[in-house]
Parts: C-alpha cells; sequence; structure tokens
C-alpha cells in the first residue's frame, strides 16, 4: 500500500526541472542575500514591516519601506529596471509577498527573501538596530 508520499506520483523530470528553477525567479535565500550584502548588493532591500519592528532589529543594509506604502513617488528614487528583494518576520508572515505584489503591480523586478527575520536569525546572522526614529528608513510621500 503507497505512503501519503507516493501516492501521488512525482512530476516527471522535465516538470520538475521547470517547476524549481522558476522558483529562482520569484525568491532568494537569506545567505544568498547576506553574501551579497556584503559584496556591495545589485539590488535594495526592503524590510515590509512597520517602523518600530524595523528598529528593533533588521537586516544590515536594509531599507524600512512598509508594504502599504510602496507607491510609485516612493520608488521614483531607483531606477526603473533595480531589482527589489522583499522581506518580513518569516514564513508565519506574508508581508514579504505584499510588498513583492505592490511592486510587480508598479512595473518593478522584485523577489522574496525566503524566511525573513527568522530565517536571517536560524543562519546565525545578525541584526542592526536603529534609533526609535528608523533612521535607515525611506520617509515623505
Amino acid at each position: 500500500m503507497p505512503s501519503a508520499v507516493t501516492r501521488i506520483p512525482a512530476a516527471p523530470a522535465a516538470e520538475a526541472e521547470a517547476h524549481f528553477a522558476a522558483e529562482f525567479t520569484f525568491e532568494t535565500d537569506c545567505w544568498d542575500v547576506h553574501e551579497a550584502m556584503g559584496q556591495g548588493a545589485d539590488f535594495v532591500l526592503l524590510d515590509v514591516r512597520g517602523p518600530a519592528l524595523f528598529a528593533a532589529g533588521h537586516v544590515p543594509g536594509a531599507i524600512n519601506l512598509p508594504h502599504g506604502k510602496i507607491i510609485a513617488s516612493k520608488m521614483a528614487q531607483w531606477p526603473e529596471g533595480t531589482l527589489f528583494v522583499t522581506y518580513c518576520a518569516g514564513p508565519h508572515c506574508n508581508g514579504a509577498a505584499r510588498g513583492a505584489l505592490r511592486l510587480a503591480q508598479l512595473g518593478r523586478p522584485v523577489k522574496i527573501m525566503a524566511g525573513g527575520i527568522t530565517g536571517w536569525l536560524d543562519e546565525g546572522f545578525a541584526l542592526e538596530t536603529s534609533g526609535p526614529a528608523g533612521l535607515a528608513s525611506i520617509s515623505g510621500g
């Protein structure tokens, strides 16, 4: 008797390859972001949580822009082809997807950093803090 794992057969190899390859066009992971940030990132890392959570601890080099505030006028400071990588608290949070959706709706290239803050900490990477005003935040409207 087949198990719950084998009851539904795996996709043919070519379909599995296409599926898994496509995932990398939508997301990256904490390790790759950490490495890229240390080498001078070729993307903009957006922490899409609120300013208080950002101030309490965020990925070094990230900019705070809550997902609800991602609008064309704020994105205009970056060239059109700039890649954005969004993250939120972690797998239990959909803020990164909300931010990514807003960026995509604005025609901006975007990926999600899988795992968010939870994944970052799980990898053993440190967070950075900012003052109560969220000094690394984007302000204005």
